[in-house]
């Protein structure tokens, strides 16, 4: 799936084939001889010869055809503007398109393999509106004479921004209106104007190297997100944004192993290794945080100046610092050069006297142990100081430590509507009051949001302790933001993810506790969907459902089960969408040899993309081992695209026995692991990483390290050892936490 490549599919029962293009980070060398480097651009001539009953594509549009003995054809394309190697693309292969209804000045199509087309639609009408809308907020026009979106169906990538040809993965271009869900519909949403973005950020002004990807990634990460919420204000993303990209960015960061925003790349595999959470998410969470310190419109006004100076051209971080700094008369280098050559983050610690409140930063590490040589960085941060009166925005720390006087002490809370780059960590009696503000409607959804974001990962450091989290969340039951229940649940999965390999009797205690948390809500809200019920209604309704069964809820496992015997046995509307995953993954997680064979049929004959992924990560979530031991068969037996082999192993991440099966597989089939995922490929990353950070266990860490010590790590060492860190971040915290917890739910009867 790199340089020029043969993609497979199935039609009527035969195997057809799709010729392809993936040229980043450093592929086109294997399509053609070039100097393939970002900086050395050129023009491109391209000419492809091909069976005349192909469809052949590239970046330009068709400047002739001509037809040649033996039932061939040769397609000339116009030459290109300038542009770096690796945007280069061309595809041939037997492909249907639609073209956009909305009327835009250039041509505007999905292409795909025949019967999928019509998928296509909501990409294609929102690409053509997407195009016009960044033509005018940059005040640029979208320099090429047509725009073609392509899905393919070996893919290792999820999309790839082509200059005018975007290749995608088939389940991030298409939307089914019948059969998938609101969450692919947001995601493609997100990914196709990601890549539209990319062709001003990337595409037009491109990195004059790969240490300035973030220019490229985190830009094209921010418009996604500012676009989405223009087109669709009823998602309510920004909100969504807190526990997504931000907490992402802040995840990765918190590893030892981490790297900064701009960090230095010799190799090619070194390359591949920094398309990640820094790059994308950080770097998206910086820009809006730069973007609120100078205002949105200056944001934008400085970042077209960028655009329009730079256009076909190469770019550092520099040269958008100085644009910004001219569009709005502030010094951007001062503030932000920190934030991209540095690593981390800082967590503030806040302790009270009267009205008067002390901060003091230091680096945030999730395992609670920076040495002082790792703590020598004094970030920028913006405070934002929320109290009665509202939010103060101007206040700045950069040292270690600062003393404010406050009005009233009564309520405040630091990093107002969670913008700032900071975890906060407070004494018990002020994490209790803010806990009843979040009930009172002083905090909003992102404040809401991240404070249980911080509350689960100052458990995790040690800052603070898992008992504190699961107090906080006990007392928001009554919480009617999908977002804030979003966060809750990911951290209450977290607990009980580290517990993984805890006594049983605890473990069930956490599921107790989960159980007392979501079914009150789970049942008042229920599991129909209504036309009336807005995209955050339904989104919380399948949320609560989802969390309930994993719960254990018997009453909603039984639903599940009610609904997964009717739709096995013909009726296709059993299982609304939404429900899906959890139906399918409540089948498997109670089922035997008879459900995996159906949810092995779903697989083989969905009736949706969505449908076949989700079928593929449950056929993870049995917890039988001979039916694991099957699962695990297929990831090498040519069952399961090797693009997709992570989508199982996320499912058996999800039990205990799933955890130390897929290491054990891994183990044993490493050489053929390691000969499919050849180190260029950065699925061999997340292959290692799925297989192995699910432990939790010191003498688990130590076997990890035992098997990867004589092997090269070429290509996947990053993702080794961010790993291991979250393996001795588990260690650290249960070892430092477990009695207080097993006390604690106890104490309360669970």
């Amino acid at each position: 799936m790199a340089g020029f490549y043969r993609s497979t599919y199935q039609e009527n029962g035969e195997t057809k084939y799709l010729a392809t293009t993936q040229m980043e980070a450093t592929d086109c060398r294997r399509a053609f001889p070039c100097f393939d480097e970002p900086a050395l651009k050129a023009t491109f001539d391209v000419n492809l010869i091909a069976k005349k009953e192909l469809v052949c594509l590239s970046n330009m549009d068709v400047k002739s055809e001509t037809e040649l003995d033996g039932g061939k054809k040769k397609v000339s394309f116009n030459t290109t503007p300038l542009v770096s190697t690796y945007l280069v693309a061309f595809i041939v292969g037997d492909l249907k398109y639609i073209e956009a209804d909305y009327k835009y000045r250039i041509p505007v199509r999905v292409y795909t393999t025949p019967g999928l087309e019509d998928q296509g639609r909501f990409s294609v009408e929102l690409a053509a509106k997407t195009l016009e809308f960044f033509e005018t907020k940059f005040d640029i026009p979208y320099p090429l004479p047509k725009m073609d979106m392509v899905a393919i169906h070996d893919f290792s990538a999820g999309a790839m921004e082509n200059f005018g040809l975007v290749t995608y993965r088939v389940v991030d271009l298409l939307f089914d209106e019948q059969n998938s869900t609101l969450s692919t519909k947001q995601r493609v949403a997100e990914v196709v104007q990601h890549e539209l973005a990319h062709q001003w950020f990337g595409n037009l002004v491109t990195m004059d190297w790969w240490e300035g990807l973030w220019l490229n990634e985190g830009f094209a990460t921010w418009m996604s997100w500012y676009s989405c919420d223009t087109f669709y204000p009823d998602w309510k993303v920004w909100e969504q944004y807190v526990t997504d990209s931000l907490q992402h960015a802040l995840s990765l960061d918190s590893l030892r192993a981490s790297h900064p925003i701009e960090v230095p790349v010799k190799r090619a595999d070194e390359i591949n290794q920094i398309f990640d959470a820094i790059s994308y998410s950080k770097g998206s969470s910086l820009l809006k945080m730069i973007s609120k310190w100078l205002g949105e419109e200056t944001f934008i006004k400085g970042v077209s100046n960028y655009l329009k100076k730079h256009k076909y051209g190469n770019t550092q971080t520099s040269d958008l610092w100085e644009a910004l700094s001219e569009a709005s008369g502030k010094d951007v280098v001062k503030v932000m050069d920190i934030w991209t050559k540095k690593v981390g983050y800082p967590v503030l610690t806040v302790t009270e006297d009267g009205n008067k409140i002390n901060i003091k930063q230091n680096r945030y590490l999730t395992t609670g142990d920076v040495k002082p040589e790792e703590d020598q960085t004094l970030y920028p941060v913006f405070l934002g100081l929320k109290t009665a009166e509202g939010t103060d925005e101007s206040i700045v720390l950069d040292t270690r430590e600062t003393t404010l006087e406050l009005k009233d002490s009564d309520f405040y809370k630091l990093n107002g509507d969670t913008a700032g780059i900071f975890r906060t960590s407070y004494s018990p009696e002020r994490w209790a009051k803010l806990g009843v503000a979040g009930t009172q409607g002083l905090l909003s959804v992102e404040d809401r949001a991240g404070l249980v974001s911080d509350a689960g990962a100052l458990a995790v450091s040690g800052y603070s302790s898992t008992t504190n989290l699961l107090q906080l969340v006990s007392g928001w039951k009554s919480e009617q933001s999908y977002v804030v229940w979003s966060e809750i649940l990911t951290r209450v999965a977290a607990v009980k993810g580290a517990w993984t390999f805890e006594p049983e009797h605890i473990r069930k205690s956490l599921n107790a506790f989960t159980r007392d948390l979501v079914s009150k809500n789970c049942h008042a809200l229920g599991w129909e969907f209504a036309e009336s019920d807005s995209f955050l209604e339904q989104q919380l309704k399948a949320l609560l459902f989802g969390a309930a069964a994993g719960a254990d809820d018997e009453s909603v496992i039984e639903a599940s089960k009610s609904m997964f015997k009717e739709y096995v046995s013909g009726n296709k509307k059993a299982i609304h969408p939404n429900l899906r995953a959890t139906v399918f993954g409540t089948a498997a997680r109670t089922g035997g040899a008879s459900e995996y064979e159906q949810l092995l049929a779903i697989y083989n004959d969905p009736v949706s993309v969505d449908e076949k992924i989700t079928a593929l990560r449950c056929l993870g979530r049995f917890e039988d081992k001979e039916l694991i031991a099957k699962t695990l068969a297929k990831l090498l037996d040519g069952s399961v695209r090797s693009q997709d082999l992570y989508i199982p192993m996320q499912g058996l991440r999800t039990s205990k026995v799933g955890v130390e099966s897929l290491y054990a597989w891994l183990k044993v089939n490493w050489d053929e692991v390691y000969a499919l995922l050849p180190p260029e490929l950065s699925m061999l990353g997340s292959v290692v990483t799925l297989c192995t950070s699910g432990f939790t266990k010191t003498e688990q860490l130590e076997d990890v390290k035992a098997f990867f010590a004589g092997k090269s790590t070429k290509g996947f060492d990053q993702g080794l050892a961010q790993s291991l860190d979250t393996i001795q971040s588990k260690a650290s915290w249960v070892k430092r936490d477990g009695a207080n917890v097993e006390k604690w739910l106890a104490d309360k009867k669970y």
